[in-house]
């Protein structure tokens, strides 16, 4: 059985730069094992299968070692396969997930996710394994589904070092790094313990946390943000209340099959 495969850096307009995902499109779901088996031999971040029926897609999310709930980047580079090379001519697409209905929507070059919204609460500051795994004590922690350190300014987010020798102790997926932004609102970094990807380079996923967060604090209801890793990506942002809007661009890296 031959698949085809696509590659897609996504949150950015450049090769290269943002996030890449694999992304697989399927007539009928491939046994778990086998589309972990893939993800694991893909070795990136995520890799996002889905499997059209009716009006919506079904679509499912794997790191390279587990399935996860919820994936931002792999979403948007899964909706540039389906309206850019499988011609989906509606202007939005309906997927279904393990977190519910998400929608994408196209805005000429601009892919936006339509998310459920995470806002984090305050966490006590007494896990020692976080403590002791970073380099720079933040001013506020808080956690949704991944710890949220908040820090005064982009210049210590950019300094963030992390120890995974002590972050691999915790019970987490991410640890979100934050502050205000010297020309965005708001920048991030993303880190994965207990995985191969160790810094996410641009995590939409982790927007459902930081848009909230930051909309209340700075009182604004859109936000331009940038995730500030090597590889930096750029996202278009808005608090709905109980959902997110996360847009951005993404461009074709590679296309290539699976043989099963």
């Amino acid at each position: 059985m031959n698949l085809t495969i696509y590659q897609v850096d996504a949150f950015t307009d450049q090769l290269f730069g943002g996030n890449p995902a694999a992304v697989c499109p399927l007539t009928k779901w491939l046994p778990t094992e086998i589309m972990q088996k893939l993800a694991n031999e893909n070795n990136l971040s995520e890799t996002a299968f889905f499997v059209r029926e009716g009006e919506h897609y079904n679509i499912r999310w794997f790191t390279p070692e587990l399935e996860i709930d919820l994936a931002g980047h792999p979403t948007l580079a899964a909706a540039f396969v389906i309206f850019n090379i499988l011609h989906h001519e509606l202007p939005s697409i309906h997927f279904r997930s393990k977190s519910g209905s998400l929608y994408v929507h196209k805005k000429e070059d601009l892919f936006e996710l339509d998310f459920p919204s995470r806002m984090p609460q305050p966490h006590p500051h007494h896990e020692l394994a976080l403590i002791e795994g970073i380099n720079i004590q933040p001013q506020e922690v808080l956690k949704s589904r991944d710890f949220v350190l908040v820090y005064k300014n982009e210049a210590e987010v950019k300094k963030f070092i992390p120890d995974y020798e002590w972050l691999n102790k915790l019970d987490t997926l991410g640890i979100i790094v934050t502050a205000p932004g010297n020309d965005s609102d708001f920048v991030s970094r993303f880190f994965v313990p207990n995985s191969v990807i160790g810094e996410d380079p641009v995590t939409g996923s982790a927007h459902a946390t930081l848009i909230p967060y930051w909309s209340k604090v700075l009182n604004k209801k859109t936000l331009f943000a940038k995730q500030v890793s090597r590889r930096g990506g750029q996202l278009w942002c808005e608090d709905k209340g109980e959902r997110v809007a996360i847009a951005g661009k993404a461009v074709l890296y590679m296309k290539g099959e699976y043989f099963l």
